[in-house]
């Protein structure tokens, strides 16, 4: 963990705020790739992922953007009310699940609203290594639009486009022209609101692009049907010992209260912290986070919202 000091907080757009963060030792923070994100620890005790949007050869700081979510469960209000200049946080080292491919020799950046974030720093790395690429962002309106004016500045602004829902018909997002020339040297990257990132790689699909060209990084899980959901139990692979999961708890839930210990972050199955062999038994997967190819092989789940078809699961516990 490291602890850093908020020394800068910045409104880059309607509902959106910039932080700066800097490590309190004000020693180097660890190195970075595009696409990368840290956890934040906040003041009310919950943790939260945000992608970092600097350049990323920057070692004396973090630039993270927030989004006041009105749907909030509480971190975004806790970074927007809470977080302010001088404030001390604790955050995780980078990670990066959502990686640029190198040796693709075009990229096709999309971006929707606070998705901007791991997308910038990507049109950031590949400017520096002169790769070919385009990027489009697509806001409800400029107001809304989050670092509008370091892109246009940057030496990459006439590589972005501007999508606005409030503007003419003329400049909207023409998703299946931009898609239409799928190629095995073409690398596609989303970041956004589920049903923006939906919207993208369907078109992808039906504009012929392979699933290894198609890179996404979801902020928030779709809300999941919770009704007939049955009970199960796991099973410890350690000790044998046995626990009930019952309707109304997920398996994180559960081995908390039996006092099992397990890494937790999102709960909503996005970010993969919490990410559990499965050594006996069919998990019910409904996590975003895995891909359709790992969840066939039905060897690890999400225990925070996945669940199991089977009565028992045996994890490596």
């Amino acid at each position: 963990m490291i602890d850093v000091l908020v020394t800068r907080k910045h409104t880059e757009a309607e509902g959106i705020c910039s932080f700066e963060l800097t490590a309190l030792d004000e020693q180097p923070l660890p190195p970075f790739s595009a696409g990368s994100h840290i956890d934040v620890h906040l003041p009310n005790g919950l943790v939260r992922q945000y992608s970092l949007c600097n350049h990323p050869e920057e070692r004396h700081r973090y630039l993270i953007g927030v989004l006041l979510d009105p749907t909030t469960r509480g971190g975004s209000q806790a970074m927007h009310d809470q977080v302010q200049e001088g404030s001390r946080l604790r955050i995780s080292e980078p990670r990066n699940l959502f990686p640029l491919e190198h040796a693709a020799a075009y990229s096709l950046l999309f971006a929707g609203g606070i998705g901007i974030t791991p997308i910038l720093c990507m049109a950031e790395r590949l400017a520096q290594a002169g790769a070919d690429f385009e990027l489009h962002y697509c806001g409800r309106s400029e107001e809304r639009t989050a670092f509008i004016e370091r892109i246009r500045r940057s030496g990459f602004g006439d590589r972005v486009q501007f999508h606005f829902d409030s503007g003419e018909a003329s400049q909207r997002l023409d998703a299946p022209e931009v898609l239409s020339a799928p190629a095995a040297d073409r690398h596609l990257y989303v970041c956004g609101p589920s049903g923006f990132m939906d919207f993208v790689l369907s078109t992808g699909r039906e504009q012929g692009w392979a699933e290894a060209q198609m890179h996404r990084e979801y902020f928030s899980a779709a809300p999941l049907a919770t009704e007939n959901l049955g009970s199960f139990e796991v099973q410890l692979a350690s000790s044998g010992q046995c626990i009930q999961v019952p309707a109304d708890r997920s398996v994180a839930e559960a081995l908390l209260e039996a006092g099992i210990e397990i890494p937790l972050s999102c709960e909503q199955g996005i970010c993969g912290t919490c990410l559990t062999r499965v050594l006996e038994g069919e998990p019910d997967h409904r996590d975003m986070f895995l891909t359709d190819a790992e969840h066939a092989r039905n060897d690890q789940f999400t225990p925070c919202c996945s669940r199991s078809k089977s009565a028992r699961l045996v994890l490596d516990l």
